[in-house]
């Protein structure tokens, strides 16, 4: 089976997104979208590093979590935007990893950038630590911890 659909959640959420995209659910717009759910992921398998997830459960709440929290930062960046100029505090904070596995150091460097507020600046491999532009640190020390506590710590048993 994993000869033919490489990647079939992939394929699913290509298949679903094509269909809402199309704003129709025919005949048609189901067989393009399983055309590209089921030729895309073969196009692509050579950019897929063989994951081998430990808690594929905890990906679902790792996702919904990061949802809630760009919702969440959504409304304080546009809090703190519309806001007296005098509260906004940014800084470049030095993130250190205890992440071994690569892939999950750039999820973590890309669910940094994708919350608001906040963007990886750099990945720093070797000396294994993320540079983070926030817009408001008045602790950066707290912005580790947080970080540390919501996304680097579940990566470590979602992608060992």
């Amino acid at each position: 089976m994993k000869r033919y659909v490489p990647q079939p959640i992939l394929s699913l959420v290509l298949l679903v997104t094509w269909v809402m995209l199309s704003n129709r659910v025919g005949p048609g717009e189901v067989l393009a979208g399983a055309l590209f759910g089921l030729g895309i992921p073969h196009l692509t398998r050579a950019f897929w590093p063989g994951l081998r997830l430990a808690r594929p459960l905890l990906v679902a709440q790792y996702i919904s979590a990061l949802l809630r929290d760009i919702a969440v930062a959504n409304l304080e960046v546009a809090l703190l935007v519309l806001g007296p100029k005098k509260r906004i505090k940014p800084a470049f904070v030095r993130y250190p990893l205890e992440l071994k596995n690569e892939f999950a150091t750039i999820v973590l460097a890309s669910t940094i950038s994708l919350t608001p507020g906040t963007v990886t600046v750099d990945v720093d491999l070797k000396g294994r630590a993320l540079l983070i532009h926030c817009l408001n640190a008045p602790d950066p020390a707290a912005l580790v911890q947080r970080i540390r506590r919501k996304y680097e710590t579940p990566l470590k048993e979602i992608l060992p």
